[in-house]
Parts: structure tokens; C-alpha cells; sequence
């Protein structure tokens, strides 16, 4: 069984995703889960619709209707406390009969929890005119100043001295480290 938390998504009734979630939480205090169900997420954007009559309105809308992300880390007991929740119809991933429900990928799951802010981007603001090492790539061991950073592609840029000249070197910003 593993012991690693990862994120999963249940199937509820459309509509009752926000009972859902309300209920699991409840569950989860009441039958002293939380050191195995952390986060229940329901993907939600407000959107701006325009009425007949012109006027605007804004309205809440579900990103994935009928699916409550849930973060935990899956045991039996855990498992059942969800699946038990009233209106959850069972785990996205699972075939049932008894078999676990497979996770998300960090990488799927991130760009939901970006889109609806619960997390942010990494900024590299700070690093710009900072000294750095390169700990990754065909450039590691160098050192250099970071030029410029491009937050949304995670790059950054840096004066790297190669055959006595500094040059301009884009790289991911996890291959550095300020020292």
C-alpha cells in the first residue's frame, strides 16, 4: 500500500459537487481522517455572462461538472470514507470491485490547481543581478549573473564567461542556485 499523498478525482451527481465536498469534510473530521484526506477541491471560474436584456452577470461555473478533487493518501480506510461519502458514484480511474483508484500526475493536476489560483507559479524575480551556479545542463560547475528572467516559461537568463567573454545564456530555472 503506499503511503505517498497524490490527488484523485471522485465522481459525484452533477450539481452536488460543492454538497460533495462539504459533506466529505465533515466525514473527514468527524472519523478522524485528516492525517489521510487533506485537500477536496471543487475546479470553479467565475465567467461574465451577458443577459438578453444586455446586462452582465456574473456566474459561477464548474470547470469539471460531476468531478470533486480530493488530495490523500490512499488506504483502505481512506478509500472507504470517500467512496461512502453520500452522492459520490466512485473514484475516476478505478473499475471497481474493489480495486484502488489510480492518481493524477503532478504535472495534470498543477495546471488545474494553477488555473483556479489555489497555487501559484514560481516567480525568479529575486535572482536578477544575483550570482548563480549552474548544478544542470552542459553548463554545469559555471557560475554567472542573472541577466533577465522569463517567469511564465520558467528560463532565466545568464552572463555566463565563455572563452573570456560573457555571454548571454538561457537556462531552466531549476539548473541554478543563487550563491
Amino acid at each position: 500500500m503506499s503511503q505517498k499523498v497524490r490527488w484523485y478525482i471522485i465522481q459525484t451527481y452533477s450539481g452536488y459537487e460543492n454538497a460533495v465536498k462539504l459533506d466529505l469534510e465533515r466525514r473527514v473530521e468527524s472519523m478522524g481522517m485528516s492525517d489521510y484526506i487533506f485537500r477536496i477541491v471543487v475546479p470553479e471560474e467565475t465567467v461574465i455572462e451577458k443577459k438578453a436584456d444586455g446586462k452582465e452577470k456574473e456566474k459561477v461555473k464548474q470547470l469539471f461538472p460531476g468531478y470533486v478533487f480530493v488530495e490523500m493518501i490512499v488506504t483502505d480506510e481512506s478509500w472507504f470514507v470517500v467512496r461512502n461519502t453520500p452522492r459520490v458514484t466512485g473514484f475516476l480511474g478505478s473499475s471497481g470491485g474493489g480495486t484502488k483508484p489510480v492518481p493524477l500526475q503532478p504535472d495534470e493536476i498543477n495546471q488545474i490547481l494553477l488555473k483556479v489560483g489555489i497555487i501559484q507559479k514560481p516567480t525568479y524575480d529575486h535572482l536578477i543581478g544575483k550570482k548563480v551556479e549552474i548544478i544542470a545542463g552542459a553548463y554545469v560547475g559555471l557560475k554567472g549573473e542573472v541577466e533577465s528572467v522569463d517567469n511564465d516559461q520558467e528560463k532565466v537568463v545568464v552572463d555566463i564567461d565563455l572563452f573570456g567573454r560573457a555571454t548571454p545564456t538561457e537556462l531552466d530555472a531549476n539548473e541554478v542556485k543563487e550563491i
